[in-house]
């Protein structure tokens, strides 16, 4: 199966920049995520960590 996909690989001009593009925008993303973490608000991650727990919310099955 690899190699069937390899073998049509190699005929595609420019295909050695899409594996570069993928490790980018990984790159990117999680360090958009990290800095985000290290920048949130920490009144804005208490309240959202309690939303689990909060008793105010309606149960459908009542």
């Amino acid at each position: 199966m690899l190699k069937f996909v390899k073998g049509n690989l190699e005929n595609i001009d420019g295909v050695e920049i899409y594996p570069i593009i993928s490790l980018l925008i990984f790159f990117v993303f999680f360090a958009a995520l990290f800095w985000w973490v290290f920048t949130a608000k920490k009144s804005h991650i208490a309240e959202v960590s309690k939303i689990p727990l909060n008793d105010n919310t309606l149960n459908s099955n009542n």
